[in-house]
């Protein structure tokens, strides 16, 4: 027993030894690394402080057995000196021998990947550069580090092809060198990777055909190739990933057919190939076999004829896009679909036939621009598009002649409705009847319009207490309106005597801002949570905003978007949604701090940071335009909606005004004629002004926030009054393509900025020109405005010396759309004034899923013209019948 003591007690002894040494650092070399690095970066002391052990001290910093094994710069945050000129400062890195993971993802590092990556850091079996400002070439010796089993290079200014020897990483599993600027055709080594379970190379400039050889990567569960200049067929090799789950091949130029032996990918739950050139029909085994699939996207290809009997017997499906081809046929059996909760999108083809009411049981779906006739069921509701069909007794449909041609081309296989037989003979009579009832029409309005008169010329209290009745009424519908939201899918509930508790009972000292929708309390939960608690304004016009505020978070989540946390909708009169604190606040507040302050200790927002937030918001936007279901606007882009948290990562907010692009054209017309104010708040759009419903609306908002970040110009955003259009004369007249000397006349004062970062700065600045041209169609669209964020340089060291935009490639590059939005924009910079006086018409709008394009056909042409990517402005009614499927697959 003593014996087995002495062995316990020794065990113990060695293990806490153990333990101990493997929490200090026993490395002198590896700690003058570590201080180099920290010098090299500008890391903040704080973070890094030198008497403290690293291992166990050291934000980021990992050990084993007194090594360093792991460095993760990730949120730490430099030095005012380190800030001002980031480099890629790392060659300490090649002393730390045991290293094993390395991650700046976030972290700026411009500058190129050193070629002694590959040949000193052998032990590395993690590397994350992702969204590190990157640039230059990816050096051949990366191949070299065999250990490797994760590598990430995306979001970053990477040039030239991608290295063969990339394929001899032999242990890699996840592979991401998406959203660069890489270009050449994809290395047919990668299928050398046998490990390889991640491939993403999507939103780049790579062209040529998919290796047949990736058929081989029999370990692949995720292959991303979407939004690159792909060509050539699908090939059937890709059956051979019996463990793929998600493949995306979406916007490029792949052509063929959909391969039915795609049928034997039995794991796979997304299947992406929209915006292509696929053509010919759906195989009819293709579908029946992938039971598992749960997102199926197949718009804006050429595919056609009628969608096979089985098509709908993946019980897992939840959203559907075949929008933008040519199917035909009657509309698929739902009976013995679960459609509860789904999304499909069957709009811009040729279905025809009769609807059944099972269309109602859809969380949305999309039928417009078809040839449905008869009569719309009972049950259909809002999440039902049936516009420009040939339904009876229904608005917005096609005209009678178009639906009669199309019936007869049938063969009379479908029945042309009875009532449109005699249309042309009772035509002199509806003519007559619809002059009558115009004139009685407009009679009413005028009434209407000198009855809202005399009331609008009552005394302040009259009007005041006219107002009052009919939102008391609006507001006491509330309860029924939060029944229609399932609550448990946005946040938690809170109980009003908890959120009293939390901000005091909402004391003027917990008070933080004035919002769109209500007042924003700063709140303390009881496990010490900080918050900030928005209690509705339920007295205003549009009380009703925080239900679709809630009905957004319910559908769509991204990290650039402000966390809803709960909710508290019990009370009749009080309603609360809380969001997650924001330390340092809003941009407005965070520039008019920094500009009105007279303390010599306080800094102003260095360049770095601004561009940082610049980019984040643009993140935000692009998603919200071109990856949402349908594209969403978000109509309120001032700087007081971008927040910031403790790392000024942006957090957009604001959301209550969210709405479905082209969703204005919808409004009512009695308000719209007699120019009836709808929100009594103050900003942006008060004075009775309705944003635009257009994503080129947020881009134009979006561009004088960035002359905000330029210039130190507090609230231009938020305003729209003459002052604020001949500053912006003023100010766009020193935004020069040609000379960047001008830029210096108008640029934040406060900031320090060397040459480099001026270059940055002029190059913003000629994003924020682009985004406010006058002419909402020649603007360019969010996914382009983040791609020149991302890469400032390359606005301004573009070769333009003769005068015309590159047309040698059949997909322009996004320097070519984003300067052939500038130009217009130079020529008309005169007129910059008008721009905020957009409206739905003049308006070409691309749609990413193709909902709310109405063209009769589809075009598989892939070659646009400048007019195409920045179309004219059209008439309203022209809308109705513009193809924009084409575009968006351009964009």
């Amino acid at each position: 027993m003593e014996v087995q003591f002495r062995i316990a007690f020794f065990l113990f002894v060695l293990f806490n030894a153990v333990v101990a040494q493997q929490g200090r650092l026993s490395s002198n070399s590896e700690w003058r690394a570590l201080l180099g690095l920290r010098s090299s970066l500008g890391i903040r002391a704080r973070d890094w402080r030198r008497k403290v052990d690293p291992c166990s001290k050291w934000t980021g910093v990992k050990c084993r057995g007194g090594r360093v094994i792991g460095i993760n710069l990730s949120g730490l945050m430099r030095t005012r000196r380190g800030r001002g000129n980031p480099l890629f400062a790392v060659d300490s890195l090649a002393n730390f021998t045991a290293l094993e993971a390395f991650n700046s993802s976030g972290f700026s590092l411009p500058g190129s990947i050193p070629d002694w990556f590959g040949q000193r850091l052998g032990t590395l079996q993690v590397l994350d550069l992702s969204s590190s400002s990157i640039l230059g070439l990816l050096p051949s010796s990366l191949g070299s580090l065999s250990r490797l089993s994760y590598l990430s290079l995306s979001n970053n200014s990477i040039t030239g092809t991608i290295p063969p020897a990339l394929g001899k990483l032999s242990l890699i599993k996840s592979l991401d060198l998406s959203r660069n600027s890489l270009a050449g055709s994809i290395p047919s080594a990668f299928s050398a990777l046998q490990n390889l379970t991640s491939l993403n190379l999507s939103s780049n400039y790579l062209s040529g055909s998919i290796p047949i050889e990736f058929g081989s990567l029999h370990s692949l569960r995720s292959l991303d190739l979407s939004s690159n200049s792909v060509s050539g067929s699908i090939p059937n090799q890709l059956a051979n990933l019996s463990q793929l789950v998600e493949l995306d091949l979406g916007q490029n130029y792949l052509s063929g057919s959909l391969p039915e032996i795609l049928g034997r990918l039995r794991s796979l739950e997304k299947l992406l190939v929209g915006n292509n050139q696929l053509e010919g029909t759906i195989p009819v085994s293709l579908f029946s076999n992938l039971t598992r699939l749960k997102d199926v996207v197949l718009r804006g290809n050429n595919l056609g004829g009628e969608l096979p009997d089985n098509f709908l017997s993946m019980s897992h499906l939840r959203f559907l896009d075949i929008s933008g081809n040519n199917f035909t046929g009657g509309f698929p059996n739902l009976k013995s679909f679960n459609a509860t909760g789904a999304s499909f999108n069957f709009s811009n083809n040729k279905f025809y036939g009769n609807l059944t009411s099972e269309i109602g049981n859809f969380r949305s779906i999309d039928l417009s621009s078809n040839y449905f006739q008869g009569f719309v069921p009972s049950n259909v509701g809002s999440s039902v598009n049936i516009t420009n069909n040939c339904l009876q007794k229904v608005t917005g449909q096609r005209n009678a002649e178009d639906c009669r041609m199309f019936y007869a081309n049938q063969n009379g296989s479908v029945q042309i409705p009875l009532q449109e037989t005699h249309r042309r003979k009772n035509r002199l009579v509806y003519i007559l009847v619809g002059v009558f009832g115009g004139f009685l029409v407009l009679l009413l309005l005028a009434i209407i319009a000198l009855y809202w008169k005399k009331r609008s010329s009552r005394t302040p209290i009259q009007s005041e207490s006219a107002n009052v009745r009919p939102v008391q009424e609006a507001a006491n519908t509330a309860p029924a309106d939060k029944a229609s939201v399932d609550l448990s899918a946005v946040g938690e509930p809170f109980m009003y005597e908890k959120v009293l508790e939390a901000t005091n009972h909402f004391s003027d000292t917990n008070f933080m801002t004035h919002g769109q929708s209500g007042d924003i309390y700063r709140g303390t939960l009881e496990n010490g949570c900080p918050v900030a608690i928005k209690k509705l304004n339920l007295q205003s016009l549009e009380n009703k905003s925080y239900i679709l505020e809630l009905e957004f978070y319910r559908d769509f989540n991204h990290p650039r978007l402000i966390p809803l946390l709960g909710h508290c909708l019990d009370q009749e009169s009080d309603k609360c949604l809380i969001y997650k604190y924001m330390p340092n606040g809003d941009l407005s507040n965070l520039l008019y701090s920094v500009s009105n302050s007279e303390g010599e200790d306080v800094q102003s927002l260095d360049w770095i940071t601004r561009l940082k937030i610049a980019i984040g918001t643009a993140e935000a936007l692009s998603y919200l335009h071109h990856e949402c279901y349908p594209p969403l606007v978000h109509r309120d882009i001032q700087s007081s909606s971008i927040l910031l948290d403790d790392k000024y990562e942006v957090r957009l907010g604001s959301l209550s005004k969210v709405c479905v692009q082209g969703s204005n054209n919808h409004e009512n017309m009695i308000s719209k004629f007699l120019r009836i104010p709808q929100s009594s708040g103050k900003g942006t759009h008060s004075m009775g002004k309705r944003p635009s419903s257009t994503c080129a609306y947020d881009v134009y908002c979006f561009g004088k926030v960035l002359l905000e970040l330029v210039t130190g110009k507090v609230g231009i955003s938020k305003r729209d009054d003459n002052s604020t259009k001949e500053w912006l004369d003023r100010t766009l007249s020193f935004v020069s393509i040609s000379e960047r000397e001008k830029i210096a006349g108008i640029v934040d004062q406060s900031m320090i900025v060397d040459e480099d970062l001026l270059e940055e700065v002029w190059a913003v600045a000629v994003v924020a020109k682009s985004c406010l041209n006058p002419r909402p169609s020649r603007r360019p669209i969010m996914r382009h405005v983040l791609k020149a964020l991302e890469n400032p340089f390359k606005v301004v060291r573009q070769d333009f010396s003769s005068g015309k935009l590159r047309t040698t490639s059949s997909r322009r590059s996004w320097t070519s759309a984003f300067f052939g939005s500038w130009r217009h924009s130079s020529s008309d910079s005169n007129n910059a004034s008008q721009g905020s006086k957009e409206g739905t018409s003049g308006v070409k709008q691309t749609s990413r899923l193709g909902s709310h394009s109405s063209g009769n056909e589809h075009s598989s042409s892939r070659n646009k013209s400048s007019s195409e990517i920045f179309p004219e402005p059209v008439e309203s009614h022209d809308l109705e019948r513009q193809d924009t499927s084409q575009l968006s697959r351009e964009l």
